[in-house]
């Protein structure tokens, strides 16, 4: 400080003992974080990809390959790594493929650039650069694509198939490709065509069996529900029944519990107890006269309804799930009635055949043969109870990207074609543009040599030796050739060798990537607030406005 000059006074903005982090280190930083995260799922890429088991605080095991469900189960606490855990989430709602790939093409991006954020390069014109090379990748994609003809149902459901497959070829299943992909093709055109909702492919974990074992109901199953005496009693295969779905709990109940009575003569007190038998034996003689064989609540239906029932030979199951109830209207027809009368045939549903049978230990409740069936059940079988779910998420994927094929029709090359494609496109474009933007595009394109990079890695195969072949096809003008896992060649064209994926997943995995990676390097500071706040709760004044301000920004870390 210059003699002769005033003090300046101290400005306090943030509270004693906040930490603050900014500049380049900052930047250099998060970008580690990414690639950390990025290393741990690099290994399950691809059709040689490995599993990882994760343990969680309760002991409890799951053994997963699918990056999304990688990324929820571990604990990621670095505000900039957290940003990849939201794309793979993101690609999973939207295409529900490729969410180990884009998270390992964001932390690409990031550590091909880290150089140049070393030296300086503002990370202004590191996003512009990218912005650029993600549009142009877009674009490249959409001449590539192949557009299949729907009008064909065989060679469309071929290409379904296809699809199916390129997607389990990664997963624990993949040794049953053929099997479950027909079942997912299967699943996924039982569906309304006009809005293909996922959520109506029921799924039932039986354990025990062979993955052969698991079975497509054309309709809706359900696990048998609780049920009271009387049920053993009640016929367990219909043929054509009328079903009515309910919302109303069918059991004796006891009017004192309600209200408070006053009776001074006994008559008075078995008149009471008259008028509530009278109250349920209206309800059920309403249901019985309109016809209904089978009869579903979702409450509980007691022990006198039961027995009631089953002296009529009619079939009923209490506290039925409503997912499965609301499956269950889709499939048969009808609607959830809330009251047992005014019940016309409008509201009954109605199925082929309706049977209780054994699946593995469990009794289920099975409607086949429906004539409004826009929904459909998946019972998987398999010996460990991890290793259920995790077909269920691999069946998840396929699911996801089957509908995305039949909603659009357009198909890329997979295993690392059209990211080679991709990249030499945009390597070629570069080089007519001049300054750093040059460098940038050509990073961008380096990156995207990261997937089939990473297949031959996890394959054991040489990934030099394979890159610069595909170089040399790609700029030979062979669009479609990708990396080979099983040929002694390491490249196949891979268009003909039916390894497809809708071009969605490409559009979506990139958009997703460039935005991430914009998104961190745009962050030059991280504030956390100290946790002394948290843990000494005690009176304080009201925070000045720069305070307010500061708060009101986003946060460092996620509040716990």
């Amino acid at each position: 400080m210059q003699r002769g000059l005033p003090m300046q006074p101290t400005v306090v903005l943030l509270k004693e003992g906040t930490d603050t982090s900014q500049g380049t280190p900052q930047l250099l930083s998060n970008i580690s974080a990414c690639l950390a995260v990025a290393e741990t799922l690099s290994s399950t890429l691809g059709p040689r990809g490995m599993d990882k088991l994760i343990v969680n605080e309760r002991g409890e095991a799951q053994i997963t390959n699918d990056g999304a469900t990688i990324l929820k189960l571990l604990d990621i606490i670095h505000p900039a790594a957290r940003t990849l855990v939201d794309i793979a989430r993101a690609q999973d709602a939207e295409v529900g493929d490729g969410t180990t790939s884009v998270v390992l093409l964001a932390a690409q991006l990031l550590k091909e650039v880290r150089g140049y954020i070393e030296e300086g390069v503002s990370p202004h014109i590191i996003t512009k650069g990218f912005r650029k090379a993600s549009q142009l990748a877009i674009e490249r994609i959409k001449d590539i694509q192949v557009v299949v003809d729907k009008s064909n149902p065989e060679r469309f459901r071929s290409l379904l198939l296809k699809c199916a497959s390129t997607s389990m070829s990664s997963k624990l299943i993949h040794s049953e490709k053929p099997f479950f992909s027909e079942m997912v093709v299967e699943a996924v055109q039982s569906l309304d065509p006009e809005d293909l909702d996922e959520s109506l492919i029921g799924v039932k974990k039986i354990p025990g069996g062979g993955m052969q074992d698991s079975v497509l109901v054309r309709g809706v199953a359900f696990k048998k529900t609780f049920t009271y005496a009387g049920a053993e009693q009640q016929p367990k295969s219909f043929k054509n029944p009328r079903i009515l779905s309910l919302n109303v709990e069918l059991e004796l109940k006891a009017e004192k519990d309600n209200a408070e009575v006053r009776v001074e003569a006994v008559s008075d007190y078995q008149a009471i107890v008259d008028a509530e038998w009278e109250i349920i034996y209206r309800k059920l003689e309403a249901i019985e006269e309109t016809g209904a064989k089978v009869v579903l609540s979702k409450l509980p239906i007691g022990d006198l309804a039961t027995q009631w029932f089953a002296d009529r030979d009619i079939f009923c199951a209490g506290r039925v799930p409503s997912a499965d109830l609301r499956r269950v209207c889709q499939a048969v027809g009808g609607s959830i009635q809330s009251t047992c009368f005014d019940i016309g045939p409008e509201h009954l549903g109605t199925c082929g055949r309706f049977d209780e049978r054994q699946i593995g230990g469990e009794r289920y409740n099975v409607f086949e043969d429906c004539p409004k069936a826009k929904t459909c059940t998946l019972l998987l079988r398999g010996g460990a109870e991890q290793f259920i779910e995790e077909v269920e998420r691999s069946l998840h994927d396929a699911i996801m990207v089957v509908k995305r094929a039949m909603k659009n029709g357009e198909v890329v090359a997979g295993g690392g074609a059209a990211e080679m494609n991709l990249s030499a496109y945009i390597r070629k474009h570069a080089l007519q543009i001049p300054g750093k933007m040059q460098l940038i595009m050509t990073a961008f394109a380096k990156a995207l040599e990261i997937i089939p990079r990473q297949i031959c890695d996890n394959a054991g195969l040489d990934s030099t030796d394979i890159l610069n072949k595909l170089r040399m096809r790609h700029a030979a003008g062979d669009k479609y050739y990708g990396v080979d896992v099983d040929g002694p060649e390491g490249t196949r064209d891979n268009l003909e060798a039916f390894v497809w994926e809708p071009s969605l997943v490409k559009v979506n995995a990139i958009n997703s990537a460039t935005e991430a990676a914009c998104l961190i390097l745009s962050v030059d500071e991280t504030v956390k607030n100290p946790q002394s706040e948290q843990q000494n709760p005690g009176p304080r004044a009201p925070p000045g406005a720069a305070q307010r301000a500061l708060r009101g920004r986003g946060r460092g870390v996620p509040r716990r």
